[in-house]
């Protein structure tokens, strides 16, 4: 048998060959608020983009593709079963399992098609996991269950460990970021968006007016389990202050509260909170 060292993704980054082979009463999206249109004082510059803004403009348009899953919240592939929200996720057993050692084995693929450069970009964002958490990834041999990196269209994940063959989608223009990664793998693991917290209406105001038609699904809330943590503007998974909106930089979508200034989804790598959620879940000890 293989030893678990000549495995995990670390030690393959010294081969070549892993290249080779606001305020208000109103929540929710009831569509009852103003537009709350910023003057020019209060805009928000677009630079730097987080790595939700980035995902938005990649997904643009993307709602169905032309062979695979419904995409819905703008990156989530939907199964034939209705969107799991953590706490029912992880009560059905779409974590991934705990092995020998108190790690969690996620054997992963990576398409062929990613140049060298885009496989290191997402292999140094993957071996951050291992830094901060019990979280292993492995060169994928004959495991069931495992995660395919692949160039598909657009930047997408399922919620939660799938069975089989699973696929994170990274296109190649505009996806191969170390955010992105990160965001879509914590889908994959079982977190949902920031801003669809079941208590995220004690921390941000949803514009619905404000948001482009047939995009206000993308603000719905879920029955999350949120493990005990606070709210986080600073969270990798939290969507941006104009995400979907009609008039990007004018018209925002998502207000924090009470402290409306507050920035949100700029995030560029995982947060601290979003680091302890992952090892919560997963009850990893000594992070």
């Amino acid at each position: 048998m293989t030893s678990f060292a000549t495995l995990i993704l670390v030690l393959s980054l010294t081969s070549s060959a892993v290249f080779s082979h606001a305020s208000g009463e109103r929540n929710s999206t009831t569509g009852q608020d103003d537009d709350n249109e910023l003057d020019s004082s209060e805009r928000e510059t677009e630079a730097p983009q987080g790595a939700s803004d980035l995902i938005e403009a990649a997904n643009n348009g993307l709602a169905r593709l032309r062979s695979g899953p419904t995409i819905q919240y703008g990156d989530i592939a939907q199964t034939s079963v209705q969107t799991r929200n953590a706490a029912r996720c992880t009560s059905r057993g779409c974590t991934w399992r705990r092995r020998s050692r108190g790690y969690v084995i996620v054997p992963i693929k990576i398409s062929r098609r990613y140049s060298r450069a885009e496989r290191y970009v997402i292999i140094r964002s993957l071996v951050e996991f291992h830094r901060v958490s019990c979280i292993r990834f492995v060169w994928r041999r004959r495991q069931r269950d495992y995660l395919n990196f692949k160039p598909s269209s657009g930047c997408w994940s399922y919620l939660g460990r799938q069975r089989g063959r699973q696929t994170i989608s990274l296109q190649q223009r505009g996806c191969v970021d170390r955010g992105i990664v990160q965001h879509e793998m914590l889908h994959a693991l079982g977190f949902h968006h920031e801003q669809s917290r079941s208590d995220r209406d004690k921390h941000v105001r949803i514009l619905a007016n404000n948001v482009r038609p047939g995009h206000r699904r993308n603000f719905r809330k879920v029955k999350t389990n949120n493990l005990g943590t606070p709210y986080d503007y600073s969270s990798i998974m939290h969507y941006g202050r104009f995400a979907f909106s009609k008039r990007r930089g004018v018209l925002p979508t998502i207000v924090p509260i009470p402290d409306s200034t507050a920035v949100i989804g700029k995030a560029t790598k995982m947060s601290g909170n979003d680091i302890k959620r992952l090892n919560k879940l997963y009850k990893c000890r000594g992070y």
